[in-house]
Order: structure tokens, then sequence, then C-alpha cells
């Protein structure tokens, strides 16, 4: 029996199709946009709200855990002194720093909690440092009082009134020892306490509420928290890079 073709011409109506339906979709897509356009379909967005009238994130790093008002006044005057602002930067207050100093003394570590806290409490070497009764705290809002009490009785004004040299020789009288705090504790490991954690608000990580912006580090130009140097590792000359935070490696 002879083989029968069976091969069919093209069909027509086929291609027909494919080519008349791909018309006519661009077609209604065409006529969707400029119909649209006719008809008013081209209108604006909703009105973005004005930039005042968008609320800001809270920034909890800005709310105090320990510090009362007068606390946190004289905390901030006191460490502006130490860090004032000049034309490399900013200083101290507009870094922050009160607020990490705050939150340092709402933490374990204000109340000395990870050490041995078992007497006798008896006065060391120098090279030893300090073993005391109180926590450190106490020792913080001891000095604040006792900063303040120097205050009133040398100037007759508080501390957070006086004019920066006046400020400056009361934070030297606690440097030097010659205000007494309490039971020993001198204005000396009042001030040391006070420099410390000042210098730490500057330039530890913002995420501990000191630091705002990373500005300390940016003045340093210090890169913060980097998850890899592995590009510019090779590199001769130093790399300005924009500093990061611990926050920035949070998922959002």
């Amino acid at each position: 029996m002879a083989e029968q073709h069976t091969k069919q011409p093209p069909d027509g109506s086929r291609r027909k199709f494919l080519k008349y339906s791909g018309t006519a979709i661009g077609g209604a897509i065409v006529g969707g946009v400029i119909g649209g356009a006719f008809t008013g379909g081209f209108r604006k967005n909703p009105a973005a709200p004005a930039p005042s009238e968008v609320q800001p994130a809270a920034d909890y790093n800005r709310a105090p855990m320990f510090f009362n008002q007068a606390q946190l006044q004289m905390t901030e005057a006191a460490a502006e002194r130490i860090f004032p602002k000049d034309e490399l930067g900013p200083g101290a207050t507009e870094l922050g720093v009160t607020f990490y100093i705050d939150h340092q003394m709402a933490s374990p570590w204000g109340i000395n909690s990870r050490e041995y806290r078992s007497g006798p409490f008896v006065r060391g070497e120098v090279t030893q440092g300090d073993y005391q009764s109180i926590s450190r705290n106490e020792v913080f809002t001891m000095g604040l009082e006792a900063m303040e009490e120097a205050s009133q009785k040398k100037y007759t004004k508080s501390f957070i009134d006086l004019t920066d040299e006046e400020k400056d020789a009361i934070l030297k009288a606690l440097e030097s020892g010659e205000i007494m705090v309490v039971n020993g504790v001198t204005g000396k490991t009042f001030f040391n306490l006070l420099r410390r954690l000042t210098i730490e608000g500057v330039y530890s990580d913002p995420l501990y509420g000191g630091n705002k912006n990373m500005e300390g580090w940016k003045m340093r130009k210090y890169p913060g928290n980097q998850m890899s140097y592995t590009d510019i590792m090779e590199k001769d000359q130093f790399v300005l890079m924009e500093p990061r935070s611990l926050r920035d490696h949070f998922a959002h």
C-alpha cells in the first residue's frame, strides 16, 4: 500500500490569528493608555503629607532611664566641658553623651552587679583602684550633689548656671580631690568616672545611646562596625569608609 502523504499546507488561519491577536493586544494596551489620557487617566497620585506632618520614629536612646531632670542637666553641662563643641565637630551635648551615661547608670554595670561586693571595704594601693561599698550609680549621683553644693557655696549659683570658666574651676576641684563626696569617696573618684563615661559616650556604638549619627566616629574617620574589609585589605592608601553601627546589621 503506497504511503499516503499527510503533510498539510501552512495553516494561514493560525498565522493570521497570531498576527492579529498580537496587534489586538498591543492595540488594547495602547488604546488603554491613550484612552486613559483622554478620560483623565493620567491623574496625579494623592499629595504626600508635608514633611512637618510626618511623625518621626520614637528614639528610645533619648529617653532618661535613671536620672531625674536636674541630674540630667548637670551631667550634660559637666560632660560638655569635658568634651566641648569646637571647630572639629560636635560636643558631648550634641552627641547624646548624657543619655549614654544615664543608660549605664540604669544598667547592671551601674549597680556593680557582676562584681564581688562583700567586705571588708578598705582602701588599697593606688594601683589597685577603688573598692567601695556603694555602687557606681550611687557614686555618680552623690558626686552630682557634691558638685552642686560646691557651686552654690563658691558662686551662689547652680552648676548649670555657671559660666564655662566657673564650671571648669569646679571640675578641677573635683579632679584634684579637693571636694569630698561621701565616706572617703573624693571628688576625684567621681570626676574619673564622669570623664570615663563621657569619652565612652562620644566613641561608643550609637546603639548604646551616645555618638549620635556616628559623628564621634566621623571625626576620627573610624569605620565603625563593618562586616568585612576584604575589598580594601590590599590597598596601600587610607580608605575613608562611611561608618556603620551595630544597628545596621539588625534585621528590620
